[in-house]
Formats: structure tokens, sequence, C-alpha cells
């Protein structure tokens, strides 16, 4: 398998997982930078999560990926913005 090679086949339905501050929207923030790259993501893709404790908040956002481009995109997008403190 070459650097470019995966075990995934696409397109598939993908899960994109960030995590960040609670005091930030980051489920309007992560899907307004998923949207991007995937603009038939909706509302009802994603799902959010509040820690134990709620200082964070965790978002999935499962899209229907094309490509590794496509998801190299996204989390390069996810990870260079500062209020994102954790993308999976």
């Amino acid at each position: 398998m070459n650097e470019r090679e995966t075990p995934i086949e696409f397109p598939c339905a993908f899960p994109i997982k960030a995590m960040g501050l609670a005091e930030h929207d980051i489920p309007s923030l992560a899907l307004e930078i998923v949207r991007r790259h995937a603009p038939e993501v909706t509302e009802a893709d994603l799902t959010r999560r509040l820690s134990e404790k709620g200082k964070y908040c965790s978002v999935t956002i499962v899209i229907q990926a094309q490509g590794l481009i496509q998801l190299d995109r996204i989390y390069q997008d996810l990870t260079d913005e500062p209020q994102i403190l954790v993308a999976l």
C-alpha cells in the first residue's frame, strides 16, 4: 500500500469529530468548516455532547466522504482553527 492508498472505500459515511471549550459555539464553527468541503452536510448530520462538567463541547459530523484529499482538507481547516482544540 502506498501513502495514498487506504483501506477505506470511498464514497462512504465518515464521522468527523472536533472538540473545543463549551464557551465557544463549537457546533456552528465545526459545521461551517466542514461545509467548505462537504456542502451537503446539514445540522441533522451533527451530534453534540458536553463534557461531564460542561467545560468542553464535542461534535461529530457524519459526511459522505469522497476521498482522502477531502478528508485531509477538512482536518487541516479544523486544526487551523484556534477554537477547535482536537480534531479526530
